[in-house]
C-alpha cells in the first residue's frame, strides 16, 4: 500500500489499550506516529479532577504527540453506550457539563475538532423528544466549539453493532449535520466518515465518498469484516483513500481498528514506518 501523502493519526482509545492511558502517547510515538485522537478517556467522569487532565496533557506533550481529535463525553465506550447527548436526564446533563471541560483541555493541546456521539434510543421516551434534545445539545456544543474556531463532528455508527442508535447511515448523519448548521447558522458541524461503520451498514463507500466528502471533516478506518488493520479484511484502502483525495479530502485519517491478540505496535506492518509521522 502507498499512502505517501496521507495524514494518519492513531486512536489511543482502541489501539495501545494493553497499556495504561498515560503510557499510550509514548508508545504511539515509539511506533512512529506523531498525531493521535481519543474517545473521552474518563467514562464515568465528564468533569475529571484537574490533576488527571494535567497528567494526560503532560503525557501527550512529553511524547511529542499532537492531539487532533477528541470525543465529548459519550458514556461507556467501549461498552453498552453509544453517546449521551440525546438521552434525557443525567446523561444529557453530563454531556453539557463536559463540553467546556473537553474544549479547554483540547484547546490547550492545539486541538479544535470534537466528536459528539448521539446516543441510543431509550425506553419510555419518544424518538421525537430525544431528537429535540439532541438538536439542542448539538447546537449548544457547536456554539461552544465555535468560540475556539473549532469543528463539531457527527458520526454514523453501524446498525448491526449499534441497533439502538438512530444515526446508522451516512444520509442520516448528514441530515443531523445540516440540522445543526441550520439551527446555529455557524456551519461548523461536519460529518465524521468512518468507513468501517459505513461498510458494516452495507453502504456503497465510493458513492458515500463522492456525495459526502464536501461535508466531511474527519475520516476513520478499520477493515471489514473484523474491524482489524487494513489488509485483514476486504476493503480496498488504496482505492478508497485515493478516491477521498480526488474528492478533495486532505484531512486526517484516524486509525480506529482493533489490533488483534498481538501488541498494538505489531499491527502497523501494513504502513511503512516513514509514512506514519504527521505531515
Amino acid at each position: 500500500m502507498g499512502f505517501s501523502d496521507t495524514r494518519f493519526n492513531v486512536n489511543l482509545s482502541i489501539l495501545f489499550t494493553e497499556l495504561p492511558l498515560l503510557e499510550r502517547p509514548a508508545a504511539a510515538r515509539a511506533a512512529g506516529f506523531t498525531a493521535v485522537e481519543l474517545w473521552w478517556p474518563w467514562v464515568d467522569a465528564p468533569v475529571p479532577e484537574q490533576a488527571e487532565l494535567e497528567a494526560l496533557r503532560d503525557a501527550l506533550n512529553d511524547a511529542g504527540t499532537r492531539l487532533v481529535g477528541l470525543n465529548f463525553y459519550a458514556g461507556r465506550l467501549p461498552g453498552p453506550d453509544r453517546g449521551a447527548l440525546s438521552v434525557p436526564g443525567e446523561e444529557s446533563e453530563r454531556f453539557r457539563a463536559n463540553v467546556p471541560v473537553a474544549i479547554e483541555f483540547a484547546r490547550s493541546l492545539g486541538c479544535t475538532t470534537f466528536n459528539a456521539l448521539y446516543g441510543n434510543r431509550v425506553e419510555g421516551v419518544s424518538p421525537e423528544e430525544q431528537d429535540r434534545l439532541a438538536l439542542e445539545n448539538l447546537a449548544f456544543a457547536a456554539r461552544a466549539v465555535a468560540e475556539v474556531g473549532g469543528t463539531l463532528l457527527i458520526e454514523a455508527l453501524n446498525a448491526p453493532e449499534s441497533p439502538a442508535c438512530p444515526i446508522v447511515s451516512a444520509p442520516k448523519a448528514i441530515e443531523v449535520v445540516d440540522a445543526v448548521n441550520a439551527a446555529t447558522g455557524l456551519g461548523n458541524a461536519k460529518f465524521l466518515m468512518d468507513l468501517y461503520h459505513l461498510s458494516m451498514n452495507g453502504e456503497d463507500l465510493e458513492e458515500v465518498i463522492d456525495r459526502c466528502t464536501g461535508k466531511t471533516a474527519h475520516v476513520q478506518i478499520a477493515d471489514n469484516p473484523g474491524r482489524g488493520a487494513p489488509g485483514t479484511g476486504e476493503l480496498d484502502f488504496d482505492a478508497l483513500l485515493d478516491r477521498l483525495k480526488k474528492a478533495g479530502y486532505d484531512g486526517w485519517i484516524g486509525l480506529e481498528y482493533k489490533p488483534g491478540d498481538a501488541p498494538s505496535a505489531s499491527s502497523f506492518a501494513w504502513l511503512p514506518a516513514p509514512l506514519r509521522a504527521a505531515k
